[in-house]
């Protein structure tokens, strides 16, 4: 039973000493450094970097590049590496080198950097779409873009972005990793169409985040243009009227429900008498007595409906009895002067004598002629 354990014990310690030694420690005071910092590349692109393995511990020590493709030089305790075509996604450099140990229970211990490489693939194309959706769309209805980055690389730098004509409607960038290699991924916002944005046309762009290292401007390939159609509810384009309409007899009688909508709505009218019109505007050029009434006008475009109601009340027109009037009036008037100088003229040519007349005429003095005898 103790021999086993001592095995155990000595196997266990075998096992921590070759861990030891074949692991990196990252945090030496003399670290390797790479230049640049960070290496992006875009694939099939040639690539460079220098790595300075140490300042002063690793003269005399084994430093190299671990390296999957490329070639490495050495130049004393500089390091170059290159590549002419960079096509290994899973492509990985670490610059380090073999410290010595200090005694003879603490084997070699690799003081490691390694270099933050981003090997990128614009994407094929990108295209715009409504998930699950075809067609208009409807007012103050939910719905979701969809834009779809195919054949890119890494998906997690890319930034999608969504445009309504030249203003942009949302950003949208993954959080998890999906690995190194290129694949095809939709990214999503959620909309809600209004009436002015019938007509609109979506598109979207993915734009890889490189930051600083990568190319400035940083690369970006767009969608075709998507133009929607947005279907709303129709709504009266001129001022709602008044309780109560009042016309003269015989004014021009003009009724509008004209609406604005899309669909182009429908119009159906009716009339106090209880027949039917079809038309956005009703006008009778002369208002009557029977045009009194309330006329109805249901607005229609097959998604919404509503209702208008116009009450209509026809005033007879008192101009026409007082014209009339002044008419009989004058017509009297007449008829009385030319009783009055028929009468005259009568008496005239007769002779006889009218008392009233002649005083009129006589009134002013005059002398007597005398008379011989």
């Amino acid at each position: 039973m103790l021999f086993c354990e001592v095995i155990f014990v000595l196997s266990l310690m075998t096992f921590l000493l070759d861990f030891h030694a074949s692991g990196c420690v990252f945090n030496c005071t003399d670290k390797p450094v790479f230049t640049p910092s960070r290496l992006v590349v875009k694939y099939g692109d040639p690539a460079s970097v220098i790595c300075n393995a140490c300042q002063q511990e690793c003269l005399n020590e084994i430093f190299n590049i671990e390296h999957s493709v490329g070639k490495v030089t050495k130049n004393r305790t500089t390091i170059s590496w290159n590549i002419d075509n960079f096509t290994e996604w899973t492509a990985r450099l670490q610059c380090y080198y073999n410290k010595a140990a200090e005694n003879v229970y603490d084997p070699d211990v690799q003081c490691c950097t390694i270099l933050p490489l981003t090997l990128y693939k614009p994407p094929d194309k990108v295209s715009i779409s409504f998930a699950n959706h075809t067609g208009p769309l409807i007012e103050a209805h939910p719905y979701t873009l969809q834009c779809t980055v195919h054949n890119v690389a890494p998906v997690e730098k890319v930034m999608a972005i969504f445009y309504r004509g030249h203003s942009v409607v949302g950003q949208v960038q993954v959080n998890n990793s999906y690995g190194k290699k290129p694949m095809t991924h939709s990214y999503t916002l959620d909309v809600t169409p209004h009436k002015g944005e019938d007509d609109a046309a979506y598109w979207c762009a993915a734009e890889l985040v490189l930051g600083p290292e990568g190319p400035q401007p940083p690369p970006v390939v767009i969608s075709q243009n998507m133009t929607t159609t947005v279907y709303y509810a129709p709504k009266l384009q001129v001022p709602k009227h008044p309780g109560l309409i009042t016309i003269n007899e015989g004014n021009q009688l003009k009724l509008d429900c004209s609406s604005d909508g899309n669909p182009s709505p429908s119009y159906n009218w009716t009339l106090p008498s209880g027949s039917l019109h079809w038309s956005s505007i009703l006008t009778f050029e002369s208002a009557a007595a029977e045009h009194e009434g309330k006329y109805t006008c249901t607005v229609s475009n097959g998604y919404w409906n509503f209702t208008e109601e116009f009450h209509v009340k026809v005033h007879a027109n008192n101009i026409v009895y007082i014209i009339l009037g002044i008419l009989v009036a004058v017509v009297l008037l007449v008829i009385i002067g030319v009783i009055i100088w028929t009468r005259y003229y009568k008496n005239k040519r007769t002779g006889q004598y009218d008392l009233i007349l002649s005083v009129c005429r006589f009134r002013s003095p005059h002398s007597a002629v005398p008379t011989v005898a």
